[in-house]
Order: structure tokens, then sequence, then C-alpha cells
């Protein structure tokens, strides 16, 4: 049982380029909410059109938080955004607003609101991804020697040729800014106390697809490649995280001259159609929460009847 004392926190959640971001900015004027982004990209400076961050207009129009606040060559781990995440809620709840946490990265939602930075740790799937993908490039000798660098312990445990494990290791540590052998020596209780009801959005998957496509073709033409080689330029580039998200990592690929701008941005859209997949098998665990399709649920009657579920939560009533 929850307990009816604890703050009530409101989340959308559901895969990329569902429509989170247009639907949470009316959601959060007819609750007097302050929006925090839920993202593990766009915590960075300098990565704004390949990450979909809301735009100046929006943000002034609703205020936001824990965006741009992380230098694109530093390593933002999960347990830091749940430490910033605590505050920016305190901050809200004591001006009095409603707090509205909207965004994509499910790890980070498990972080503040179930402690899954303690115990058996959960999994990203887009920091797995990329994971994965760099193990696909980089070949298992070269990724273990990157786990020997930050945890010279673990890789000791590890055999250079167990892909699986190793892949792990990055993973924890990419999750919790720390390295595997210390995670595993804490316990400490993370979770956020807090009653959270979570608003899931989906759509069937040729129009995830299609939607997929028609923001690429968009970040595309509105100068995604043109920041990705300014960033290189400065000397940002696929050593860091913030570099190797959706995206980024094929638009560095193609200032590489390793393959075209045609090949960069349909790489892009299956890379990111695969992670939506994978994003909803993990938000699919998420309660209580009520889902909504958005090919068939759009407009005032969408949002009246989200309003209603969030009320009748905030009652402690039945949803």
């Amino acid at each position: 049982m929850e307990n009816p004392e604890l703050p009530q926190l409101v989340a959308i959640i559901g895969p990329t380029a569902v429509g989170k971001t247009e639907l949470s900015l009316d959601l959060a004027e007819s609750l007097n909410a302050e929006i925090i982004s839920v993202d593990s990209r766009q915590v960075y400076r300098q990565l704004d059109i390949g990450t979909a961050k809301a735009t100046r207009a929006e943000r002034e129009r609703i205020p936001h938080h824990l965006i741009d606040v992380a230098e694109p060559t530093e390593r933002f781990s999960a347990s830091r955004f749940a430490d910033e995440a605590r505050i920016v809620i305190d901050g809200i709840r004591s001006r009095g607003k409603t707090v509205l946490l909207v965004g994509g990265t499910p790890f980070y939602f498990r972080a503040l609101l179930s402690g899954a930075l303690t115990g058996n740790l959960a999994s990203d799937p887009a920091i797995r991804f990329g994971l994965e993908e760099s193990l696909r490039r980089e070949g298992k000798e070269e990724m273990h020697r990157r786990l020997r660098i930050i945890d010279e312990e673990t890789a000791g445990r590890i055999h250079p040729n167990d892909a699986v494990r190793i892949v792990r290791a990055l993973e924890i540590h990419a999750l919790t800014g720390r390295p595997p052998s210390e995670v595993f020596l804490t316990r400490e209780p993370m979770a956020f106390p807090a009653r959270t009801l979570y608003v899931g959005l989906n759509r069937n998957r040729e129009e995830t697809r299609k939607r997929i496509r028609l923001r690429a073709l968009q970040q595309f033409e509105g100068g995604f490649p043109e920041e990705v080689a300014s960033l290189l330029e400065k000397g940002i580039d696929e050593r860091y995280p913030s570099m190797q998200g959706l995206g980024y990592r094929e638009l560095v690929a193609f200032n590489r001259g390793r393959i075209s701008i045609e090949e960069a941005m349909e790489g892009y859209i299956r890379a990111t159609c695969a992670f939506a997949r994978r994003q909803m098998t993990w938000f699919s665990k998420f309660e209580p929460a009520v889902w909504y399709d958005m090919t068939r649920s759009e407009g005032k009657s969408l949002q009246g009847d989200i309003l209603r579920k969030i009320a009748e939560s905030q009652r402690g009533g039945r949803i």
C-alpha cells in the first residue's frame, strides 16, 4: 500500500518520438506544474538538436529542470541525476507547484523513485545499446581495456573474452558513476519518498517509425550534422559518453569519412526504432500506470481524461 501522506508526483513516460513533450506542456499548464527532464542526453550542454530538447520558447512557457546541467566532456550518471532531481523536486514543491517528470530514460526513473542504484541494479536500454554498439565496433579487447582503466579490480575478475560481463560492468559504471567493485559494497537506500502515477504514451509500430523518420529528417535539415561537426572541432568526440548517443555516433562516423550522410541518417533511424522497442519493454513494467494509445487518442479529450486520472490518484482513489 502506498502511503497517502507522501507527496504525489506525475510522470509522463513512453518511447522516443511518441509525443511526450507536446502533451507535457499542456498538462503542466493545467496542473500548475514544472517539468523535470528525465533524459540521459538532454543533461548535456551543446547537444541540442540531436537530443530533441524543449525549445527556448517552450522552456519560457513552462519551467524545465535538469536540461543543460553538464558539460559534454563530463560523465553524468544516474546517481547524479537522482541526487539533483531530489533537490529540484523539493524546490518545486516549496513553490506550491506540481512535479511533472517527463522523459524516456527508464533507469533514471528507477534510480530516483525505486532505489534502483542499490541491490540488484537494473539495466538502462540506452546505455546498454551504446555499449553493445561499441563492442561491435571496437571488440572485446578494447572494451576490457576500458574497464581496466576505470576498475582494475573488476577487470581482473572478468576474462577479456567475456563480452557479456564486460559490457555489464561498464554499464554499471555508466549508471552510477562509480567502479562496479565499489557499487556492490554499498547498499544505501536511495528511493525518493513519493507516490508516483505514470502516464504512459504509446503508438503503433508503423506510426512510431514514421514519426522517428520525420523527426530525423527535420533534425538533419535543421542543423544536426553541423552541431556534431562543431562539437568535434572543439575536441568533443566519441571518447565522451555524451557523443555516443543515437545520431551522434552516426554523424561522427560521417565526419570521419567512414559513411555517407545518407547512411548516417538511415543508421540513426534504424537505431532509434530499435531503441524505442527497448524503451517500451522497460516502461511496460512501470506501475501504477495508465496507458494511452496516441494513434487513436489525441487532443483535448485525451488531456481531459489524463487530468481526471491524476486527480483520482491524488485523492487516493482507483485509477
